[in-house]
């Protein structure tokens, strides 16, 4: 049987890989994340709605010259990625719980390089459409904190939020957008490091193309 939410919230409260609210650096680190959480002056890359960290932690283990940061609000799932991290000693590592509506008061103006959208909840009702996290008002968001030029990628298994996102960024007008409704019929999957997370392992079984866009906010 595995760990209940409450054990894996007291789990994570402990965890120095984990920043969420109660802990002394929450609200603490916007333009300092590399300074006095990773010690280093590396590049720094986020995952937002990071779910169970397997993209952070992917990356991770592949980049150990930057630093990752896996933002999600569910510590259950944050429970997950901060283990395998933890098991496997990646200094490079950390998840932030916290909303993502918030996330611009966890960093400072132009702190982030590079932002990492992987398989979020749709949002398809019309009422939602403010909560989809490729709507304007989260690319706002996005564009705050990244570094000029920073890039942000969007992995979708969702036809619907695709072709949303493609509309959204046209009409902003991003620059160095690339995009593909088949991904690994493409010659884009380099982009994506050969990293997939459970989900995206079941959509690919059950024969659903994964969708992919590259852009500058």
């Amino acid at each position: 049987m595995g760990r209940s939410k409450l054990e894996k919230f007291a789990a994570i409260a402990e965890r120095e890989n984990v920043v969420e609210a109660g802990d002394e650096y929450y609200g603490q680190l916007a333009g300092k994340w590399r300074e006095d959480f990773f010690e280093n002056a590396n590049p720094l890359v986020l995952e937002i709605g990071c779910g169970r960290g397997e993209y952070t932690v992917g990356m991770a283990r592949l980049f150990p010259e930057k630093n990752f940061i896996g933002a999600d609000i569910k510590g259950a799932r944050i429970w997950k990625g901060s283990t395998m991290a933890q098991e496997e000693e990646l200094e490079n590592v950390a998840f932030l719980r916290t909303f993502i509506e918030s996330i611009d008061e966890n960093f400072a103006e132009g702190e982030v390089d590079e932002i990492w959208v992987t398989f979020p909840d749709p949002r398809p009702k019309d009422r939602d459409i403010k909560r989809r996290l490729t709507s304007p008002r989260f690319l706002e968001l996005y564009k705050k904190i990244l570094k000029p030029g920073g890039i942000v990628h969007l992995k979708t298994d969702n036809q619907m939020l695709f072709e949303y996102t493609l509309e959204v960024l046209q009409e902003r007008q991003v620059k160095g957008l690339l995009a593909t409704a088949d991904l690994y019929q493409s010659d884009l999957q380099e982009h994506t490091m050969g990293i997939y997370t459970t989900y995206e392992k079941r959509y690919l079984e059950e024969g659903i193309t994964i969708k992919y866009l590259q852009f500058k906010v």
